[in-house]
């Protein structure tokens, strides 16, 4: 069977995967003094004021679905065995503006299929799992809030 498709860190986003390991959530911001504007994907420069200062800031976790959709077949093998399964944009609770995207689950190690597509709806609140997916590698993944 194929292997789920991984993310590549570069390196202005090596930082959120080296935080991610850790357990921390945590999005690059802008540390000139007179800016100190958040901003994902992480980037060299400040869009907002140009400087190439940063610094990565600690989020909650929290945040509420933006959107999402159930994948339908035909899908990479890997995925297809898992289906339904969901993919999310949430919107961080800290950081209205910052979206990020992932999987509602039931557990770290929970495969993606783990959550009743059914149980899914804009607006829903979520919190940050970390979940483990290579020895090198940590991902975001969300579980629904009660």
């Amino acid at each position: 069977m194929e292997p789920l498709l991984l993310p590549v860190a570069d390196e202005d986003g090596a930082p959120f995967w080296e935080y991610a390991a850790r357990g921390e959530l945590r999005v690059q911001a802008c540390a000139a003094p007179a800016c100190g504007a958040l901003r994902f994907p992480p980037r060299p420069c400040c869009p907002h004021c140009r400087s190439f200062e940063s610094e990565w800031r600690a989020m909650t976790g929290r945040g509420r679905i933006w959107s999402y959709v159930l994948p339908h077949p035909p899908l990479l093998p890997a995925y297809a065995a898992q289906a339904p399964y969901n993919a999310v944009v949430v919107e961080l609770a800290d950081a209205p503006h910052i979206r990020l995207v992932g999987n509602v689950v039931t557990g770290p190690e929970a495969p993606l299929n783990s959550v009743d597509p059914a149980r899914l709806r804009i607006g829903a609140p979520v919190r940050v799992v970390f979940a483990p997916v290579s020895p090198e590698l940590t991902v975001v993944r969300w579980l629904l809030e009660r």
